[in-house]
């Protein structure tokens, strides 16, 4: 110590002493010059005690008479900042140099410290000029441990306010020895001292970061915390255990905060909690929802520090926590999905890893969409985070919300799964991990989407849009995404590929609309009625593939109006770019272009989109093509996968192949043997890719001959589609090295294959060689005996290689009558359908020929499934006896063939192209022995009347001329009880058991079940009342009429008719609505007669009304729907009971007399033979008719005598007329007219004339029928449901002509997806679907007295017309005998290729009995 700093400080203390009230600026200089000297004396560091006293008792003398003007003059208190400091500097001073004695006495010692903490609320300003002084301040308080004096001068409050202001004044940006200054002095308090206060003050501030408090103080408090855990843990742990025992009771708001102090000791000091965690648990099982939720986040967060292993050392804690995931309460389940996830991330390799990931999955099937939602969410980021080894079983968990029942579940789940896919497909394309089939099934469920009906914004036109744009990375190469396709492909099933086709399907038909609509807008008169009736059917076909059809039609129209035509030729640039590269480059300038402030900007983008080859380009096809060459794939099943792709690809985008055309010829060169596709690729490319037909056709034809059976049917398509017109010849020298093939027996399968598709390409090639390729088959084939060995088969089919050989020549002999691309047939049918019926009865066709009944079976089958192929188009041919035959196999001995018919008999009927008729095989199978087989049978019939119901009312409602009750399919009955009639099982006369008749009806009774129950069609009762309505009129119009093939049966035929009535009315509980009544019902002249009969003559004796509710009384106590058969979901059931569509005009069915009339048998004098027409007018309930549909004459080789006899003179079976029989009030006759068919038919049929018939006493009647011109073939489709093939799709698309246009001869046809058409019928494929099979009509009473007017029943059409040219059709009528004759109809004597007939009578007789000769058909499938 120098002694002249001791005097300077002893010197300017007795200075300010002697001042009675020294100014500001005395004592700022006085002290600036103590402090100067104070900071420089250290503090006495002697070991002796007495010299230290010494050394002390020195500084004491020296400093006391400043101290003494400190007090004196009340320094510490001083209002001046300067002079403040200055003094605090002194005090600190002081306090260092005299320690461990305090500098003043107690009773000043306060205002000192005072002064002091008034110095520390300043240490907030870093900027201060007086901050490093600030500090030093600070500093020397917290060396020499002063503020430990406040304990013993019992100034708790100071200390209080002490803890407070260091809380308050910490900052994150002070540096590290301020704070640790700051730390000493608390830490040295509490050592000493902690109270309740204090423990708050802490624990408050260790929470204020929560409540947006700067973070340093929490930091300061953990500190704190740290450094005096011993000390504070008693008060802490007394706080929280009083918090989580009874919260209420505490005083403290801290209360409030429990959760978050517990976190933050936890992280800070997790030893103070050992014995608060497991109090945890009760938390957890509180009944309190609020704090089940803070307690689960707080123990999520506690699990997140995994090197504490909570989870191992508090099991039953995290046991517990593990529930909540299923608590009763959806916010805590939600709250435990996000700490889960947390966890999860926190330690994915930790032991609990396993249950978080079970616990998470169960979730995704949580009652609550809230909860699965965030299940989603929380799996999908967890895959993201480590993809490699994210479980499988948790990915397809997720993948199932695609399917969930709540739309915003879906929704989410959607955005979710694409998101990891996209990082699935970068990851890959990185390395970090291959392609596995897990994250491939994503696109997979996200296509199938596209079958989710309930939900719009899952339908093909959106997730077109996902698949184009979602799917992939924006940056993925093209390589990358081919090989992606081809992995999942692979895992496609049936419903993925038509789920893919079809988005496809509707990608082309829009590119192909906005083509046309771009040519359209170039030509000059765009004013035009004619051309805005082009645009607005352009707009509704393009808009079809929006999500929202009127406001796209609307853009579309705004945009029509435009005369920029910048944006019409950026569309034209993006439809021919083929190259997805060029095509984004084209779409964003374009968008750029325009600007998103352009009115139409999004729909601008969407379309842009869909016009983009942005989901498959040229590009994809050439990667194909090279993976598959170069053997890139590395697996033969791939290889297979990514042809049966590309097979998809090009069937809709066939251009995609140009520019690759070398590569796929040396593919097919190499691969054509090991994969069929690759043929079937060539056959859809063929017109599209510019290839020299030499290079392709030796090895077409070489396949023709010696390739298996699918590729011949594939490289004869190819063929086809490769030459032109001018090379047609290739067919005629191909057939002809196929039928030398034939007689030399080499490769006879695939032969008879090829010849078979070729008489479906080339008609007139085939039909040359008909007669020798036909005897050959017949002689060589169809009479072969089986081989010895019958064990020898082939394959494993149970069928010996003659059979199968039989079986491939009925098929050619099928195809043969079946042409594409509307071909005519000029060949009699005649002798097929002989044998087939056969067939059908025997399993062969000659009774010399032994077969094993393994073989009968196949051979039966064979020819069951080509009735069905034929009736595609053939079905006026198809007789009664052909018909029931073929119906039977649904009860044939084999199950296997009844499995193999009644499935093939579902495709059909579910594809639309096969009459409705044939669906009574499922009727018969409902009582089958097998269970699975009779619970199928069950199913199709369930969806057979759901299906059709609904297409049929649709067709009935969107018809200008509205539908036909044959449409239904109640209508079946008509077929179903000619079946039961004439089936050898029908009880014996005597019998009058009901149960035995209850068994015999089960099928009819069986369908009447099925039609009666809502909830088939979902619980639309406006379906199951018109089922009703038209079954109990069909069953009251058959018991009026008489079996035509057997009239002692006719008993038989209104017993069951009794039957359905009965059954309806029984099954039927709402009742018979009267409000819609219908004026005809049509039944089948093949298989009902109308003739006057006595009541007596239809009963039999015993089967009285009582006897008949009997029998429906025990199939009712016996037989229900099985449980399965029908759909659950379904719209809302419909209240109301009554009948809302109008089905016809309503009608007095009372009867006030009966009426007769004859029928008389008019002969066609032609080579083809003859047929009969009948009427038969009754005075009954309802309107019967008669009508031709799907019977027609027996054929050649017809089974039964009567058959056989009619063929010998040339005459049908059964007559073609339709008989309709109309209920009146009033005595009326109804007339019938034939039209006989010429060989050759052209134009408009000629004009009726008027027939009068006065109504008298004597019965007759008066027919006024006005002389109008009939219209044409084109015109008479308006309004019929038809479709149309597509090449592009392979299948039919549905819908309804609108109207037909002369000039250019093409139809509008609005389809039910709601695209509209605009075809030439004459260059399309296509067939009809209604039942109709001639033009119908029925009387009905006029206005006028004793006047009949006409109204059109149906429509259908009659595919061809042979005969003498000269020949013409009679038609007479004898008014007074009340007897039909024929009256002359003149034809047009020269053929016109493919018309087809069918009439609009709107003022011609409503009975329409046509002769026509043997080789005349309706057309189902009509194609030209």
């Amino acid at each position: 110590m120098d002694e002249s700093s001791l005097q300077l400080i002893s010197g300017i203390g007795a200075k300010l002493e002697q001042l009675t009230r020294p100014s500001k600026d005395v004592i700022v200089k006085s002290l600036r010059k103590v402090v100067s000297v104070l900071s420089q004396i250290e503090q006495p560091s002697v070991v002796e005690v007495a010299t230290k006293a010494l050394v002390v008792g020195k500084l004491e003398d020296v400093t006391k008479p400043l101290r003494k003007s400190i007090v004196k003059h009340g320094l510490s208190n001083h209002t001046d900042k300067d002079v403040r400091l200055l003094v605090a500097i002194c005090v600190s001073e002081f306090f260092r140099i005299l320690a461990p004695q305090p500098p003043f006495a107690d009773k000043y010692l306060r205002d000192m410290f005072k002064l002091i903490l008034s110095m520390f609320m300043e240490l907030a300003d870093t900027t201060s000029a007086f901050f490093s002084r600030r500090v030093k301040i600070l500093e020397t308080v917290a060396q020499c441990k002063c503020c430990v004096i406040m304990l013993d001068i019992d100034c708790s409050d100071l200390i209080l306010e002490m803890f407070n202001i260091f809380f308050s004044v910490v900052r994150e940006h002070h540096q590290q020895s301020l704070i640790n200054d700051i730390l000493s002095i608390m830490t040295h308090i509490l050592n000493e001292e902690v109270s309740h206060q204090l423990t708050d003050v802490i624990l408050r501030n260790l929470v204020q970061e929560s409540k947006g408090a700067t973070s340093a103080a929490s930091q300061l408090a953990a500190s704190v915390i740290q450094s005096c855990a011993e000390k504070l843990q008693p008060f802490v742990c007394g706080f929280l255990t009083s918090c989580s025992l009874d919260r209420d009771a505490v005083g403290s708001e801290l209360k409030e905060f429990y959760h978050e102090i517990v976190l933050k000791l936890f992280q800070c000091a997790p030893e103070m909690l050992n014995a608060i965690i497991p109090n945890l648990t009760q938390e957890l099982m509180t009944d309190q929802v609020d704090v089940r939720i803070k307690a689960v986040n707080l123990i999520g967060k506690l699990l997140l520090r995994p090197e504490y292993r909570l989870a191992q050392r508090y099991h039953a804690l995290f046991v517990e926590f593990l529930k909540r995931l299923c608590d009763k309460s959806s916010e805590v389940r939600v709250t435990a999905l996000q700490c889960a996830k947390a966890c999860y991330l926190a330690n994915p390799s930790g032991i609990e890893s396993h249950e978080l990931l079970t616990a998470i999955e169960d979730r995704l099937l949580d009652f609550d969409d809230k909860v699965r939602m965030q299940a989603v969410i929380v799996a999908c980021e967890l895959a993201g985070s480590n993809l490699k080894y994210i479980s499988s079983k948790l990915i397809s968990e997720v993948i199932e919300r695609l399917r969930d029942k709540k739309i915003s579940v879906r929704k989410k789940a959607l955005q979710k799964v694409m998101e990891v896919y996209r990082d699935y497909c970068n990851k890959c394309a990185e390395g970090h991990i291959t392609m596995c089939d897990h994250f491939e099934q994503i696109p997979c469920k996200v296509l199938m989407l596209c079958y989710d009906k309930d939900c719009k914004e899952f339908r093909s036109q959106n997730i077109e849009l996902v698949v184009a744009e979602e799917l992939f990375p924006v940056l993925l190469p093209v390589e990358e995404r081919a090989r992606h396709w081809i992995h999942l492909f692979s895992l496609f099933s049936p419903l993925h590929v038509k789920a893919l086709s079809a988005i496809l399907s509707q990608k082309r038909r829009l590119q192909t609309e906005m083509r046309n609509y771009l040519a359209i807008r170039k030509e000059k008169e765009n004013s035009s009625e004619d051309m805005k009736k082009k645009l607005k059917s352009s707009f509704v076909k393009m808009s079809a593939s929006f999500p929202d059809p009127s406001k796209a039609e609307e853009c579309f129209d705004k945009l029509s109006q435009m005369k920029d035509n910048n944006i019409f030729t950026s569309l034209g640039l993006l439809l021919d770019e083929v190259t997805l590269k060029n095509a984004l480059v084209i779409r964003d300038k374009f968008l750029k272009v325009i600007g998103d402030k352009h009115p139409h900007f999004e729909f601008l983008q969407l379309l842009s989109s869909k016009c983009s080859f942005n989901i498959f380009d040229s590009e994809h096809v050439c990667c194909i093509l090279s993976l598959i060459s170069t053997s890139g794939l590395g697996s033969n099943n791939l290889e297979a996968f990514s042809i049966e792709l590309l097979l998809v690809i090009i069937s809709n985008f066939p251009s995609l192949m140009r520019g690759s055309e070398l590569q796929f010829r040396l593919l097919f060169e190499e691969k054509y043997l090991i994969h069929d596709k690759i043929i079937q690729v060539l056959a859809k490319v063929g017109s599209h890719i510019s290839v020299n037909f030499s290079d392709f056709y030796p090895v077409l034809k070489k396949i023709c001959l010696e390739g298996t059976r699918t590729q011949s049917k594939y490289a004869v398509s190819a063929i086809a589609s490769l030459i032109d017109v001018p090379k047609q010849y290739v067919f005629t020298e191909l057939c002809e090295e196929l039928v030398d093939s034939l007689h030399s027996g080499q490769n006879i399968a695939t032969v008879l294959q090829s010849l078979g598709c070729i008489a479906q390409y080339s008609v007139s090639t085939f039909e040359d060689l008909d007669q020798e390729i036909t005897q050959h088959v017949y002689k060589n084939i169809f009479q072969a005996k089986s081989l010895d060995d019958l064990s020898v088969t082939e394959d494993s089919s149970g069928c010996t290689v003659t059979c199968k050989l039989k079986i491939y020549g009925l098929k050619m002999l099928v195809k043969s009558f079946l042409p594409h691309r509307g071909s005519q047939v000029n060949r009699q049918i005649n002798p097929l359908l002989g044998i087939l019926l056969k067939m059908l009865q025997k399993g062969d066709m000659f009774d010399n020929i032994f077969s094993c009944a393994s073989d009968k079976a196949y051979i039966r089958l064979a020819a069951a499934k080509s009735v069905l192929q034929l009736s595609r188009r053939w079905d006026l041919h198809i007789s009664p006896d052909i018909f029931r035959f073929t119906i039977l196999m649904a009860k044939d001995s084999s199950s296997f063939v009844r499995r193999l018919f009644l499935d093939k008999t579902h495709k059909l009927l579910k594809e639309h192209v096969i009459p409705i008729r044939y669906a009574c095989a499922f009727t018969l199978a409902t009582s089958d022995s097998l269970k699975d087989l009779q619970h199928d049978s069950f199913k199709y019939m369930v969806e057979f009347i759901k299906e059709y119901s609904r297409e049929a009312r649709i067709r009935q409602t969107s018809m200008s001329q509205g539908g036909s009750i044959m449409d239904f399919p109640a209508y079946i009955v008509v077929f179903l009880i000619h079946l039961l009639v004439h089936d050898a099982g029908f009880p014996s006369e005597d019998c009058q058991d009901e149960a035995m008749y209850a068994q015999f009806c089960g099928p009819l009774l069986s369908f009447l079940n099925a039609s009666m129950n809502s909830s088939v069609v979902d619980g639309d009762l406006d379906l199951v009342n018109n089922a009703a309505l038209y079954l109990n009129y069909i069953f009251r119009a058959i018991k009026r009429a008489k079996d035509a093939v057997d009239a002692q049966r006719t008993p038989r035929l209104h017993f069951l008719a009794d039957i359905g009535i009965s059954a309806v009315n029984s099954l039927h509980r709402n009742g018979i609505s009267s409000v819609c009544t219908l004026g005809t019902i049509l039944l089948p002249s093949s298989l009902y007669k109308i003739t006057p009969m006595e009541s007596e003559e239809a009963n039999l004796k015993f089967l009285t009304q009582s006897f008949v509710e009997r029998v429906v009384h025990v199939f009712k106590s016996q037989v229900s729907l099985p449980v399965g058969s029908v759909h659950k979901r379904g719209r809302k059931c419909h209240e109301d009971g009554t009948l809302n569509m109008v089905l016809g005009k309503q009608v007095d069915f009372s009867t006030c007399g009966a009426l007769e009339t004859h029928k008389r048998s008019t002969r066609m004098e032609t080579s083809s033979g003859r047929r009969r027409g009948h009427v038969v007018p009754p005075n009954a309930l309802v309107s019967i008719g008669s009508h031709n549909k799907g019977f027609t004459e027996e054929l050649e080789y017809g089974a039964s005598n009567s058959s056989e006899a009619a063929l010998e003179k040339r005459q049908p079976f059964s007559s073609s007329g339709s008989v309709t029989q109309k209920p009146s009030q009033m005595e009326s006759q109804v007339s019938t007219q034939k039209f006989e068919r010429s060989n050759a038919l052209k134009g408009n049929i000629g004009a009726g004339k008027i027939i009068n018939a006065e109504a008298s006493n004597s019965r007759k009647v008066k027919f006024n029928i006005a002389s109008k011109e009939l219209p044409s073939a084109n015109e008479v489709l308006i309004g019929q449901r038809i479709k149309v093939w597509s090449t592009f799709d392979s299948c039919f698309h549905s819908g309804t002509v609108d109207d037909f246009n002369p000039e250019n001869n093409t139809h509008k046809i609005t389809c039910d997806n709601g695209e509209v058409e605009i075809l030439c019928l004459d260059s399309e494929s296509w067939e009809t679907i209604s039942d109709c099979s001639l033009t119908e009509r029925e009387v009905v009473p006029s206005d006028k007295a004793n006047t009949l007017h006409l109204r059109q029943c149906g429509k259908d059409t009659l595919d061809k017309f042979r005969g003498d040219a000269n020949q013409q059709s009679k038609t007479k009528l004898n008014m007074e005998d009340r007897k039909f004759r024929s009256r002359k109809v003149p034809l047009s004597e020269k053929r016109k290729k493919g018309q087809i007939l069918s009439r609009d009578l709107s003022s011609v007789s409503e009975i329409i009995n046509i002769d026509e000769d043997a080789v005349a058909k309706r057309t189902r499938r009509r194609k030209l």
